[in-house]
């Protein structure tokens, strides 16, 4: 009878572990990237009455007489499901659908978590505001003038520099696409000049783009094209810059201070400031040719415009100099989309892209399902600033649990895989979104009653074992 009243107090204890595992389920419900806890349980020794014996000629074999001794707890296991998704609008958020964990850092202890519920700190370090510890991934590294994300390297803390600035860039490439109306009248370029206003908007084509020089100080580069010869093309240049004596008014750069080539050279007096462009039969663009009679046939079709800046000082930096990108040689386009051609559809050829800015300040960030962080910038720059990185391990289960929602590395979860999202197995990230706890009450309340009903029958088993003592000790009477 000894034995009955020890198996029923192991069954208490274990069933109060068990409720406690519950109550801390039930606690965490509504608890960001909270991971369910299970108990499992088994029985423990049982002690052998008799042995088993096998079979003989006479007679058949005999099964072991044993009494069992309780039960134990065999695991308390983290169950790492999926939780919901709940939008919350602010891009600092991350949520992980899929698998892996946000890397957190102390000093150089590591921290993981599926808590996506970040923040800039005022040295702008991405930080959870609630424990101080700082999210790990890479920072974009400036090399030949683009940002570059090294995700084979070490994490590091990211910073986002809210607010700082962005550094002016001069104009150095400027690309063309579409079409030049092949049905247009031929004319003299000796003639041009003597045109009629309405005569020059009949015959010619006039097309536009802001660049900018080394300080960010927009200039306007106007281009008339019009049709010399069957399949020939002129592109006279002008360069207006703003008025510092007449705010808001734009004059013309001295033609002297402006040279078109094919060839990289300085700009000097009586500069060239038109090119021309040829085309085969089936309107592709075949050539591009400067005022000294140089010529490209093959490969990129580029014409080398450098302006001297009167407004700038004299010497280092006062020339920009920049790339018109035509197209490629007997093609209607590049692979990215450049190019001039001559059909018979209308005008529709326009400078569309330069890659020149003013100076801006960082105003915003976005964050896409890679994990990677843009900065959004006031001049209409996008730049990659960071990457977050995630980690995922062997055997999840084997993580430890180290309060406010983290989690550490153990002997039986195997090394942290340390990667981008999206890569290795790891899940996309979600910005502006949360990560629910896993936690379902419908199944935690019926644990809950279902242990309830375990501790109420153990207890009854200490109960009816000690009437049958007390019948036991009553015999004598």
């Amino acid at each position: 009878m000894m034995r009955s009243l020890y198996a029923g107090v192991s069954g208490l204890q274990n069933h109060q572990t068990r409720m406690d595992v519950i109550g801390n389920n039930i606690s965490n419900v509504n608890t960001t990237g909270f991971k369910k806890g299970r108990v499992n349980f088994q029985d423990m020794l049982s002690q052998s009455m008799s042995g088993a014996a096998r079979p003989t000629d006479a007679k058949g074999g005999v099964n072991p007489k044993q009494v069992g001794l309780g039960m134990t707890v065999a695991s308390i296991d983290t169950i790492h499901t999926q939780g919901s998704l709940q939008t919350t609008g602010n891009n600092m958020d991350m949520a992980i659908s899929g698998n892996g964990f946000f890397i957190l850092k102390d000093g150089d202890k590591s921290y993981y978590t599926r808590a996506g519920a970040f923040n800039l700190d005022k040295d702008g370090t991405l930080v959870n505001p609630g424990t101080g510890l700082r999210v790990q991934g890479w920072m974009s590294r400036e090399i030949g003038g683009d940002y570059i994300l090294d995700t084979a390297a070490n994490t590091e803390d990211i910073i986002i520099p809210m607010y700082s600035k962005d550094a002016a860039k001069a104009t150095q490439n400027v690309d063309f696409k579409c079409n030049l109306f092949s049905e247009m009248a031929v004319i003299d370029p000796n003639e041009l000049d003597n045109m009629s206003e309405a005569d020059l908007v009949k015959n010619t084509w006039t097309s536009s783009i802001t660049a900018f020089d080394h300080q960010g100080t927009p200039m306007d580069l106007r281009f008339r094209m019009f049709k010399t010869d069957i399949n020939t093309w002129q592109a006279r240049v002008e360069v207006y810059q703003n008025d510092p004596d007449n705010p808001g008014q734009k004059i013309m750069i001295d033609p002297n201070n402006v040279n078109l080539s094919t060839t990289e050279g300085e700009v000097g007096e009586g500069g060239n400031t038109f090119f021309n462009i040829g085309f085969d039969n089936l309107g592709r663009i075949v050539s591009v040719t400067d005022a000294n009679e140089n010529a490209i046939a093959d490969g990129e079709l580029n014409i080398n415009l450098n302006v001297r800046i009167p407004t700038l000082a004299e010497g280092d930096n006062q020339e920009v100099s920049m790339r018109l990108n035509l197209g490629q040689a007997g093609r209607v386009r590049t692979d990215e989309g450049v190019g001039i051609t001559q059909f018979s559809s209308g005008f529709s050829t326009k400078p569309f892209r330069q890659d020149g800015f003013t100076m801006g300040y960082l105003e915003g960030v976005k964050v896409d399902d890679t994990g990677c962080i843009t900065g959004v910038y006031s001049n209409g720059n996008n730049r990659v600033l960071a990457q977050v990185a995630l980690a995922n391990f062997s055997n999840v289960g084997g993580l430890e649990k180290a309060g406010e929602t983290n989690f550490v590395q153990s002997n039986n979860s195997g090394e942290a895989d340390i990667s981008a999202a999206g890569t290795v197995g790891k899940g996309k990230i979600m910005a502006g979104a949360l990560e629910m706890s896993n936690v379902d009450l419908s199944e935690q309340f019926t644990d809950m009653i279902v242990t309830q009903r375990g501790f109420q029958a153990n207890s009854k088993t200490i109960q009816t074992t000690d009437q049958m003592l007390q019948e036991l000790l009553q015999l004598k009477r």
